[in-house]
């Protein structure tokens, strides 16, 4: 196993450990992951025309996201808690009118990268969609949770085939 390969979140013991991170030096950092939503066609139509009961489901689940990228080091043991510096959460029907896509890209300047940020935020975004319409569609499945791209570190750059 190469440096690169290396389980960093284990001590020579094999215990569970957060990475020291404090001899690093402080670069920008930046990672985009999506998760998609699976709904019935009618389900997707309330919530594009803005009309689910329990309210503006689209603003209700960005700011989820958002305040998920902020808390991941609560939710993920092993996380570093980040200054995140920008966090976007978008949403876009995708042309097959049975899924939507959920996209958020967090930056920041740090010791550490924000994959678990970004990937975190698509994921409470989408749970947070799935109960703004689960009075609607209890049937709708959360796919495809992935990191997109992420910018930065020693690992460099990496963007998602295909």
């Amino acid at each position: 196993m190469d440096r690169d390969d290396e389980l960093t979140h284990l001590d020579r013991d094999g215990q569970a450990t957060m990475v020291d991170v404090g001899d690093k030096a402080k670069t920008a950092r930046e990672a985009t992951a999506r998760a998609t939503l699976r709904m019935d066609p009618d389900t997707r139509r309330v919530l594009l025309s803005g009309e689910v009961p329990k309210g503006d489901a689209l603003a209700t689940a960005r700011i989820a996201g958002i305040q998920a990228a902020k808390r991941t080091s609560e939710l993920i043991p092993l996380c570093h808690p980040l200054a995140i510096t920008g966090c976007d959460v978008v949403f876009e029907p995708a042309p097959d009118q049975e899924r939507f896509v959920i996209e958020a890209s967090v930056r920041c300047a740090d010791r550490t990268g924000v994959e678990m940020e970004a990937l975190t935020a698509v994921t409470v975004a989408a749970l947070t969609l799935y109960d703004m319409l689960k009075a609607i569609d209890k049937a709708m499945t959360i796919e495809e949770v992935v990191l997109v791209e992420k910018k930065g570190g020693r690992s460099g750059h990496y963007r998602r085939g295909g």
